[in-house]
């Protein structure tokens, strides 16, 4: 049995779903969003109240149980408060500047990085050095994060590099100069 799957999901207003054959359509005021749904699965939709159960007992449908609760569960998080990532890029000279709504990024290259606007996601920068990446699906602004991330990830001599803002940067010696005996 599934302990997340068991869980059932309570609708918040403002918020409406909608059940069909072989997708569910999640509705809030800042968009809208639709989850496949997986082999074995059937949801419920009882007034304010959302559930999911289990059509076989197989490892997989089990597996499919608890997935299955969790991306509609992050659909009704985010299309009420939405997900957010903060990115903190550190060295001299590196910078995060706006350009339309997609980015421009000085990252020691020998030209700027341009990443390209993303429908539903929005890009907030404070003092060219925080990024921060806002939407409603959390997947795509986990996937976000981490391809502006991948572009120079932190090193940890000096520590330049994206860092997200949780993570703690584990920095090592650098060279020991060797003294005259």
């Amino acid at each position: 049995m599934s302990k997340v799957g068991k869980k059932q999901i309570n609708i918040p207003d403002g918020i409406s779903v909608e059940v069909r054959e072989r997708e569910i359509m999640v509705t809030g005021k800042n968009g809208m969003m639709t989850i496949p749904t997986l082999e074995g699965i059937r949801a419920r939709l009882e007034e304010k109240n959302l559930s999911f159960e289990a059509m076989r007992n197989s490892k997989q449908v089990r597996s499919n149980w608890g997935t299955m609760r969790a991306l509609v569960a992050n659909a009704i998080q985010g299309l009420t408060s939405g997900f957010e990532k903060t990115l903190i890029l550190e060295g001299v000279g590196f910078r995060v500047m706006k350009e339309g709504e997609g980015l421009a990024l000085s990252l020691g290259f020998s030209h700027p990085v341009k990443y390209p606007e993303v429908p539903g996601i929005v890009f907030e920068i404070e003092k060219n050095s925080i990024l921060r990446i806002k939407g409603f699906d959390k997947g795509l602004v986990g996937k976000i994060a981490a391809d502006i991330r991948a572009m120079k990830k932190v090193e940890p001599y000096k520590g330049k590099g994206f860092r997200y803002s949780d993570e703690i940067v584990r920095r090592k010696a650098g060279k020991k100069s060797v003294g005259s005996s």
